[in-house]
């Protein structure tokens, strides 16, 4: 059973002018389906081959994890964004944030500040660690399954997420996927789940 790449959520400029229909071109068609490539690769004949993706992250080391782990995480990625995104939740999603970070501005800042200081490649996530909700971060292709936590909010901070629209302004990047790309509902259905 070959891996695929998944179909966006959104047409490729639906994002504009946030993020380009370029990034998406590179990131999304060149980046991520390089990935699934290397990952089909390096399963076949393996008994991994007819795994699932998380069974693959779960219980693969090196190369392997990394290009699995990526699989996923942009794919989870592609879903945290929406076209008419960003600004403060509501409902389940807004209480849950509210109780664990004392305000929506609390969480911004310390979702902000974890995006921002992941040195080098890597994701900015809110997560679910069974003990209500909190930010991690994680490098390289590193996610939350690996720490026995429920992944409901990512930010890729990669330079390839951002480079072509805001060239080496990360923090620009992360204040305009708070304010208007988050897809809060997205975020409710995982805590649900």
């Amino acid at each position: 059973m070959a891996f695929e790449l998944p179909p966006l959520p959104y047409a490729k400029d639906a994002l504009a002018p946030h993020i380009s229909e370029e990034t998406l071109e590179y990131h999304y068609g060149k980046h991520h389906q390089t990935y699934v490539t290397n990952l089909n690769k390096m399963v076949e004949g393996t008994d991994f081959e007819n795994s699932s993706l998380e069974e693959v992250i779960m219980g693969s080391e090196a190369a392997v994890f990394n290009n699995s782990a990526q699989v996923w995480n942009h794919t989870f990625y592609w879903s945290c964004m929406a076209p008419d995104g960003g600004g403060a939740p509501t409902g389940e999603v807004a209480e849950a944030i509210n109780s664990a970070f004392g305000s929506y501005d609390t969480f911004v800042e310390k979702f902000k500040e974890a995006a921002t200081t992941q040195f080098g490649s890597g994701w900015a996530w809110l997560v679910d660690a069974g003990s209500g909700l909190e930010i991690m971060k994680t490098a390289n292709a590193d996610l939350p399954m690996k720490h026995n936590a429920k992944a409901l909010l990512t930010i890729d901070v990669w330079e390839h997420a951002y480079y072509i629209d805001f060239r080496n302004a990360r923090p620009n990047y992360i204040s305009t996927f708070v304010d208007s790309l988050i897809n809060w509902d997205f975020v409710a259905a995982n805590m649900a789940a």
